[in-house]
């Protein structure tokens, strides 16, 4: 009896719904793709409040024959207050670490720890000290700071005895330059533009290069930008160094043959001295 009277009332209804002009029928779903819109506009703006744009004063260092270091200027501003971290990555790669033993007075390599997904090259800037202004699960999880890299040691030895081998491997790359352990200062020029010099010294690695700039404020990292840079050879030592790399065994043929030239050479001045 009551599903027979729900089935008027149903079609009563869905008539009704019919007969209303098209605005009408629709309106309830056009308010709510407007209110959903409004929505992601108010929401975009509070992202947009919480970025910076930084840059840098060139994307290429080149690599001549008497290249001894080069800078390189970063710049940029803040769309809000924070404080501003700038990490630098080199390429990625392998390293291996090997240990030393004295045996029978003759040292020998002992044991080895092969590291992969190693940076090359990495550097720091800062507006303020890092221990203080980015926690340790902020800094952990954007690899900010050695101590937070994500290198892989590919051994069967346990942690701790690894450990030993990560340290020598930073020390490695510090005393070559290439891990520089003083973090460089970032000046700000007023409250929201900043700079800061990214030096490269004359042993730095060629390949791409990530620069990243993080906006840190209460504590979080509520934006960040990636720029790219690239360090390449050019030149007579980047067409030598193409020749040595594609044809290493003819590159090995003429080094024998210039040396045994510069030999006879200099064996026929002496002679007649």
């Amino acid at each position: 009896m009551n599903r027979c009277a729900a089935r008027p009332v149903v079609g009563f209804a869905a008539a009704r719904w019919a007969r209303q002009p098209a605005i009408a029928r629709y309106a309830p779903f056009v308010l709510r793709a407007v209110l959903a819109g409004a929505l992601l506009v108010v929401e975009a703006s509070g992202a947009a409040a919480e970025q910076l744009i930084a840059d840098l004063s060139k994307h290429r260092v080149a690599i001549t024959t008497g290249f001894t270091g080069d800078d390189v200027l970063l710049f940029g501003a803040t769309e809000g207050p924070g404080d501003v971290v700038v990490v630098v990555r080199g390429p990625v790669g392998e390293a291996v670490v090997r240990e030393k033993a004295q045996i029978a007075g003759i040292w020998v390599n002992r044991r080895l720890v092969r590291f992969t997904n190693v940076p090359e090259f990495y550097a720091l800037a800062s507006s303020a000290p890092l221990d203080k202004l980015v926690p340790p699960g902020v800094a952990a999880r954007n690899e900010i700071g050695i101590a937070n890299l994500r290198i892989s040691p590919q051994s069967s030895l346990k942690p701790d005895q690894i450990a030993p081998f990560r340290a020598a491997l930073f020390r490695n790359k510090a005393r070559e330059g290439l891990y520089p352990t003083e973090v460089s200062q970032v000046d700000f020029r007023g409250p929201r533009l900043f700079r800061t010099t990214i030096h490269f010294p004359a042993n730095v690695p060629t390949g791409s290069y990530e620069v990243r700039v993080y906006l840190i404020r209460d504590g979080r990292d509520v934006s960040v930008q990636s720029t790219p840079l690239y360090v390449n050879k050019i030149g007579v030592g980047a067409d030598v160094s193409e020749f040595a790399h594609n044809y290493s065994v003819y590159y090995g043929l003429i080094a024998i043959a210039v040396a045994m030239l510069a030999g006879w050479i200099a064996s026929a001045v002496f002679r007649r001295v």
